[in-house]
């Protein structure tokens, strides 16, 4: 995250969302990084059929879109608002030049892109190779880590059944089913609908 502060010394302005809302799409030019300062976004593919596969979830102080600006390729999926979301945005030109001109928020930048591709090598691999309760027990403990909470610590995860399906390109009733194997193997704690890990 860059500090709101920063940002704005360099340009960047707050822009509204409404929930469902596509800030950019599939296959549009990069011209603009984009923070969340309050709400929270998807990237995903729309098939055809409507349906969605979800590329990444991201929430208040995470950016999202940044490696298509920073190898000026089109976006590979299309940002769209999950709830009323407050964005800040600057320029490709005033990002590239806050980035060239401070080395602990490049440090800091490029420490948060090397995290964000080993999760999606790592879920990558599970989607490919595991069986779907394989896939949705990673996927939890992935969450619960990227979010902070210690281990020893219980985490309420705030996904949807349906967002779990569409992160993992399967079937509501097959998160269901396996979720409910997990909370029968001790892994996680199903409370009013929600799922801890």
């Amino acid at each position: 995250m860059i500090q709101e502060d920063i940002l704005l010394t360099y340009g960047a302005t707050f822009r509204k969302y409404t929930k469902d809302q596509c800030i950019f799409f599939e296959g549009d030019e990069p011209l603009f990084f984009f923070q969340i300062s309050k709400g929270s976004v998807r990237m995903v593919n729309i098939f055809r059929d409507g349906k969605e596969f979800i590329q990444g979830l991201f929430n208040e102080g995470q950016s999202f879109g940044e490696p298509s600006l920073l190898i000026n390729s089109c976006y590979p999926a299309t940002a769209i608002a999950n709830e009323d979301t407050v964005i800040i945005k600057m320029t490709k030109e005033n990002f590239l030049y806050l980035l060239r001109n401070n080395d602990e928020i490049l440090y800091d930048f490029a420490t948060m892109l090397g995290a964000m591709l080993y999760m999606k090598t790592a879920m990558t691999k599970e989607i490919a190779r595991e069986r779907p309760h394989h896939r949705i027990a990673t996927l939890l403990h992935m969450l619960k880590k990227q979010s902070g909470c210690p281990k020893e610590k219980t985490f309420k995860i705030e996904l949807s059944r349906q967002r779990i399906a569409d992160m993992l390109g399967l079937r509501v009733e097959t998160v269901i089913r396996n979720m409910k194997r997990l909370e029968e193997d001790g892994f996680i704690a199903i409370k009013k609908g929600k799922a801890y890990i």
